[in-house]
């Protein structure tokens, strides 16, 4: 599988991981310290929906199926209020922000985001988008290793967010656990979420019990399906495991997700899925 952001920019599994990064960051800036963003696989920060995006349409069954509700509950509504806000999309949907676009507008003055990616492309765009913004470090290189190097923040509290390509699905997923062990291993505190797709269940069976065996602290499994998880083919849903997760994150999400199924599921038996793999 290779997940390229442009290509998919606005599906339904942006709209998952972009709603639960949302509400990661209204919780952890509700305390008065600074917080340093990570993110390990940023993209270009910022899409053309009638550029590559177009070629494959996913966007119309994702961001696009969201684009009439208003007074959408918790950080649901705060996710559809950004990207409304968003350049060029006042009358129509016409651009959709990356991960470290809404972080951005989402983190404080005092905060600061450090964005690895690797690709040329993308990277350039990165570099151009906060160019004038002073928070944002962008490095053109391995996000994994950049994560290693970013810990532990000088703040001593961080939120980093692992995007990865998933080119060799179940290879990522053992270079994820290997990054994730050192990254705890030099910041035991620091929140770090993870997005995956979801083709056959089976397949991520390992990963699970990594995570809810390794000793990690607070960890939420939260999965959207909007097609049954029986077809190694195609993306079937997605999810985000957040280790060292807000307490009240289940509960902050709940309202959230019962409308993501309702207007995203493609199939009667699409579901969302919020479990405490690991609670102290």
């Amino acid at each position: 599988m290779n997940y390229r952001h442009a290509f998919h920019a606005g599906n339904f599994a942006d709209v998952l991981k972009h709603v639960v990064l949302v509400a990661l960051i209204e919780a952890l800036t509700r305390k008065d310290k600074p917080l340093a963003y990570l993110e390990t696989h940023a993209g270009a920060g910022l899409y053309d929906l009638g550029g590559e995006a177009a070629r494959t349409g996913e966007f119309r069954d994702g961001i696009a199926r969201l684009w009439d509700l208003h007074g959408a509950p918790g950080p649901l509504g705060s996710y559809l209020d950004l990207i409304r806000a968003l350049e060029g999309n006042a009358r129509v949907l016409a651009r959709y922000p990356g991960s470290p676009w809404l972080a951005a507008r989402l983190l404080r003055p005092g905060d600061r985001l450090r964005l690895a990616e690797l690709a040329e492309g993308p990277a350039r765009v990165l570099e151009a988008l906060f160019r004038d913004d002073r928070r944002v470090r962008v490095e053109r290189r391995d996000g994994y290793g950049a994560l290693r190097a970013w810990l532990p923040p000088p703040e001593r509290r961080a939120l980093a967010l692992v995007d990865p390509p998933f080119e060799s699905q179940l290879d990522e997923f053992r270079a994820i656990e290997a990054s994730l062990d050192e990254a705890l291993r030099r910041f035991a505190t620091g929140v770090y979420a993870v997005w995956y797709p979801i083709k056959r269940r089976a397949d991520l069976n390992p990963f699970m019990r990594w995570a809810a065996a390794g000793g990690h602290r607070h960890v939420l499994r939260i999965e959207l399906m909007v097609l049954p998880d029986n077809s190694p083919l195609r993306l079937n849903g997605c999810g985000m495991l957040v280790l060292n997760a807000p307490f009240d994150l289940d509960r902050t999400l709940a309202p959230s997700l019962r409308v993501l199924v309702d207007r995203l599921g493609r199939d009667p038996r699409a579901a969302t899925t919020m479990e405490w793999l690991a609670r102290d």
